[in-house]
This record gives structure tokens, C-alpha cells and sequence, in this order.
């Protein structure tokens, strides 16, 4: 007998974990302001950026003496800006728990050729913190990682009185976690991630001792230009308050304001946080209630509030990745869910975000529907068996 379908249809069935769905009050005619086919250095692009500058340190709660960039290639761009401009000084640890903390492994030891001590920890799991020296060493690692949707539970592993660099891949973790400026020395982040705003851009954000290295250290590789933060042996202060490195989609950027106006509609921070937790809590919930599917993640307290990873856990699946590819694939067919299957290189599942643009009500509606899915992929085994 088949299964039978809910009655109820999310709403919105994006559930991507990048780009991610718009705010739920978007249209893309509240873009229309957008200055287009107007230089980014005149006066209206410059003031658009700032103010997208400004919003970002507004609502995010950044210290005033931290210095905020709109840089090119999104997150990614942001972190290896970093990574090549920063490092090199002292000593480096690595941390990584998924692919992307994974490939910032590479970038430092394959292409800078740096002898970093690296730490890393299988899908799921998260790296035994109390052993970075944070005091001496420069660490680099991903406070959320969006693909094993892990994220790191605190910052007191993080000394005061560092002498090294923390730098901090935040993308899927800026806007829905409260990130501990002043244990942070370079933090990074896209706004096509938890604000659902358009890609292609990222954000750097750089404390005082950040600074204090780009301006007393000149790293021994060439840099790329659109790398280059410093002119000199000084910072290019323009980067900071909007006269970007290159060319910057002023439409994006009209985009992202629009996503900051909708965050303090939603309380800001706070209420970003709020919606993204009660998303991630319907999910927990969910895999509480049922036995065949459960967390990625092994520790409630690692638990990833935006980017939640699954995996299927009934013995009756013969191919755990060809299973949750089908299962996808009929919540994509009956437009219940879309771009939900597990990152590439991570293990077979379910990837579902919870980050505050999703409402909770179209991820309570979606639920029911992945039950549908699983029984029906399971039926259809066994039938093929």
C-alpha cells in the first residue's frame, strides 16, 4: 500500500544551505534604489557600502575599533585574504572538522607551504579544543562548519592574553550565533548565508591586533591584489569604509541592505538567534521522535543551529548514499524541499538549514513529508530486493 502524503505544503520549500532562502518579506521590487549603472566610487555607491558597513557592525554588535571590509569571492575570498596576508609570523594550528576548514588545511600547507600543526576530527565530531595553544600560535578554523553542521560550543578555550591570531571562518554562523568579538582577531562570513542575501561577496572583519600584524609583517609570497589590505606598511583604510578592492555588484549590495533592514524588523541579532534556534529545535525534535534518522552531529553541544546534518540510521537502508539521494530527490519532485542532500564530501544525508530567513512553520510542514519519503524509499527497496 502506498504511503499516503500530507495534507500540508511548506510554503517555501528552500531549504539550501547556500545560497539560502531570501528574507520572507522579499520582492525584488524593494531593490529598485539599487545604483545601478552608477560608479561604486560615486558618492551614492560609496554611501550604500558604508551603510552596509555600518549595518554590519550595527546589528552583529562589532567593537567600533574593529575594521569592517566588503571584499571580492565571497567567504571564500574573505578567508584566504586572510590566510595569505596574515600568516607566515608564528606558528600555525590548523582546525578542521569538515571540508571547508579541510580546504583551508590545503591552501596553508600545500600553497603557502606553511609547517602548520593540524588538527582534525572525523564528520560529525569536533577537534579536542583544550589542546590549541591559542596563547602562542595563530589558529585558523570554522566556528560553524556548514557541511558536518558542527559548530564550535564556546570561546573559553581561547586565551585573553593571545599573542598568536584567531581567525575565524563564520559564514554560516554570522547572523544566528553570538560571536565573541573579543576572542576573535579575523573573522569572515558571505551574506548569501544566514541573511539569504545574493553571493559573490564577503566580509572580513579585523580587530586592533589584526591590524597591528598586517601593518608589522609583510609575508614572504607574492599577494594577489585583490589580497592586499595594507599600502606601505599601512592599512588602505578605504577598504573599510566602502571604497571596496574591485568592482562590487551595487544590486547585491541594495540586496544586503534590504536583508540588515529585515534583521532589526526581527529584532536583530537576538531575534535572528531566536529564529534560527526554534528552526534547528523543530529538527532535533523530529530525529528525538524517530528512530531511523538522527543528528550528524555526536554532541548536543556541537550541534549546528543553521546548517542541521543528518544521517538515516535504519538497518533495512542497503546504500546509505544512494538511499538519501532518493529520498531528496522525491521532497524535490513534489517541490517539498529543495537542495537538501548532503554536502559532497560529506557523509550520506540530509543537510537542512535552520538559519533565520527560513520560517519554522514551513520546516514543520516539510517534516511529515520526510517521513512520506522515507517510507516510500524504503517500500521501493524492498521491492528492487
Amino acid at each position: 500500500m502506498a504511503t499516503q502524503q500530507p495534507a500540508t505544503r511548506p510554503a517555501n520549500p528552500r531549504f539550501s544551505s547556500g545560497p539560502c532562502a531570501k528574507p520572507p518579506t522579499f520582492d525584488v521590487t524593494k531593490l529598485a534604489n539599487a545604483a545601478l549603472g552608477r560608479s561604486h566610487r560615486a558618492a551614492v555607491g560609496k554611501d550604500k557600502l558604508k551603510s552596509a558597513i555600518e549595518g554590519t557592525r550595527e546589528i552583529l554588535g562589532i567593537p567600533a575599533d574593529y575594521r569592517i571590509g566588503i571584499v571580492p569571492a565571497s567567504d571564500t575570498g574573505a578567508v584566504e585574504m586572510a590566510l595569505w596576508s596574515l600568516l607566515g609570523a608564528r606558528k600555525v594550528e590548523m582546525l578542521a572538522w569538515e571540508s571547508f576548514g579541510a580546504g583551508w588545511v590545503t591552501d596553508v600547507v600545500k600553497q603557502l607551504k606553511i609547517d602548520a600543526e593540524v588538527k582534525t576530527a572525523e564528520y560529525g565530531q569536533i577537534v579536542d579544543l583544550a589542546t590549541v595553544d591559542t596563547k602562542n600560535n595563530d589558529v585558523v578554523f570554522t566556528w560553524n562548519g556548514t557541511t558536518a553542521g558542527v559548530r564550535v560550543p564556546n570561546a573559553d578555550w581561547i586565551a585573553d592574553d593571545r599573542e598568536g591570531l584567531t581567525i575565524c571562518d563564520a559564514t554560516s554562523a554570522a547572523f544566528a550565533m553570538d560571536l565573541p568579538w573579543d576572542k576573535l582577531d579575523v573573522t569572515t562570513f558571505s551574506w548569501q548565508k544566514v541573511l539569504g542575501g545574493e553571493a559573490a561577496h564577503g566580509v572580513i572583519v579585523l580587530s586592533p591586533r589584526a591590524v597591528e600584524r598586517l601593518e608589522s609583517y609583510t609575508p614572504p609570497w607574492p599577494l594577489p591584489k585583490i589580497f592586499r589590505m595594507t599600502k606601505g606598511g599601512k592599512l588602505i583604510e578605504g577598504i573599510f569604509t566602502g571604497a571596496t578592492i574591485n568592482t562590487p555588484s551595487m544590486l547585491a549590495v541594495e540586496d544586503y541592505l534590504f536583508a540588515l533592514d529585515w534583521a532589526r524588523s526581527e529584532g536583530g541579532l537576538k531575534g535572528l538567534i531566536a529564529r534560527a534556534d526554534a528552526n534547528a529545535q523543530a529538527i532535533f525534535e523530529f530525529c528525538d521522535a524517530n528512530d531511523w534518522i538522527a543528528n550528524l552531529a555526536e554532541d548536543d553541544a556541537t550541534r549546528s543551529n543553521t546548517s542541521v546534518c543528518l544521517k538515516f540510521t535504519d538497518a533495512r537502508i542497503q546504500d546509505g548514499a544512494t538511499f538519501a539521494k532518493a529520498v531528496a530527490k522525491r521532497l524535490e519532485a513534489e517541490n517539498i524541499a529543495l537542495d537538501i542532500g548532503a554536502y559532497r564530501d560529506a557523509p550520506a544525508g540530509l543537510r537542512i538549514w535552520c538559519g533565520g530567513t527560513v520560517e519554522t512553520a514551513d520546516l514543520e510542514a516539510m517534516l511529515p513529508w520526510l517521513t512520506w519519503a522515507f517510507e516510500a524509499e524504503i517500500a521501493a527497496q524492498s521491492q528492487a530486493a
